[in-house]
């Protein structure tokens, strides 16, 4: 068996995950961790047996893409935008807090001042995969907690782009104006040319050719990654373009269908993506960055749930709802890891101030999906009166 086979990768990767994922769910733990920990025991700083990170961290974004579109279909256009209007101020004054939250942290550790911008960045959003990967897709993605949820996520997302624009610029210092100004241009053109494209052109294919399950199937994921990809060329995420190609067909009869029928890729991915941020941390560096990096998880996680429930409670939103939203989204996100990996490209970060993110990053993940788990609703709960699909 030749070791440097994308085969032979995928079958370490995914029987080792069928292993580990029986023995999580017998000792009662969240899957995601099996996937973490596979990734650093098989990984290139482990035991070296998968190494090709780059092709499996481009293979495992597609699972972020797909449930982005996922969580459009299940979306009501006009719900969305009315919560978004609430969500607003409680994501920006938010992001102010764990900003400055990372940065002193950063700066009390010796780093320097530019790494200690960027770590304070990195720690201002929450992870879309953790978030809604344990949110009951039939209960709750259709009550007012998921929009609330997704909203606040999604304009995280655009404050992401907005700090990666800076980080592409490569100083600091300097922005470019113009390519911050294309961006605000091409959200809502992207938003109208969806809208214009489904309604006149896709969802008469779709009523043309219903009975071709498959032909929906590929229609689906072509108008998936197509869309994904404009949203890239225009300056936008992947991700934004994702989530408006499918909460473009939200309203369709067939979103349902569709949405039920590319789970299972969706996770198929999302595997992908969890093994490979296990495989990409340098475990001979954790020595140098373990004390300022638990010092910083603990913080994220003690002090987001908190700040979320102050903010939300301020929109007047119910104190279960509040607590339950701020415990769900009282991680870091997939974004503070691109961060990491794009400034480390820059040479505005070393290599510690990026593992310092990476290990916040892979606590935060694991902790919070124990706190979600043992209390809250969700796919995966350890209580039977929790489980929800």
């Amino acid at each position: 068996m030749d070791p440097n086979s994308i085969t032979f990768a995928f079958f370490l990767i995914f029987s080792g995950a069928a292993v580990l994922a029986s023995v999580a769910l017998y000792t009662r733990q969240p899957m995601i961790i099996a996937y973490i920990a596979l990734g650093a025991l098989i990984g290139p700083y482990g035991m070296g047996y998968v190494t090709d990170l780059k092709l499996l961290s481009d293979i495992a974004h597609f699972g972020i893409i797909f449930l982005l579109f996922l969580l459009g279909l299940d979306m009501q256009p006009q719900a969305l935008l009315s919560t978004m209007k609430k969500a607003s101020w409680v994501a920006i004054i938010s992001s102010i807090a764990f900003a400055a939250i990372g940065y002193s942290v950063a700066w009390s550790f010796n780093f320097t001042h530019t790494e200690s911008i960027i770590v304070g960045a990195a720690m201002m959003f929450s992870s879309t995969i953790i978030g809604i990967k344990l949110l009951p897709t039939t209960v709750l993605h259709h009550r007012h907690m998921g929009e609330m949820m997704i909203g606040l996520l999604l304009i995280q997302d655009v404050i992401a782009i907005f700090v990666l624009l800076i980080l592409l610029s490569g100083d600091l210092g300097e922005f470019d104006l113009m390519l911050l100004g294309k961006t605000i241009i091409a959200l809502p053109l992207f938003i109208l040319f969806a809208i214009g494209f489904v309604k006149y052109i896709l969802l008469k294919l779709i009523q043309t050719f219903d009975r071709f399950h498959e032909y929906i199937f590929l229609l689906a994921i072509g108008w998936c990654l197509g869309m994904a990809e404009a949203a890239h060329m225009v300056g936008l995420s992947a991700e934004i373009g994702a989530f408006i190609a499918g909460i473009s067909l939200a309203t369709s009869p067939i979103s349902q269908y569709i949405a039920v029928n590319l789970k299972p890729l969706r996770d198929f991915f999302l595997v992908l993506f969890f093994f490979s941020l296990g495989a990409r941390f340098d475990l001979s560096l954790l020595g140098s960055i373990l004390l300022p990096a638990a010092i910083l998880a603990l913080l994220i996680i003690g002090l987001k749930p908190v700040i979320y429930y102050g903010l939300l409670r301020n929109v007047s939103e119910r104190k279960p709802l509040a607590w339950d939203i701020g415990f769900r989204l009282g991680q870091i996100s997939e974004f503070s890891l691109l961060i990491a990996y794009v400034a480390t490209g820059a040479s505005l970060i070393g290599t510690e101030a990026s593992h310092l993110i990476q290990a916040t990053a892979i606590i935060t993940f694991v902790i919070s999906s124990y706190i979600v788990i043992f209390n809250c609703m969700t796919p995966i709960a350890v209580s039977d009166k929790l489980r929800r699909d």
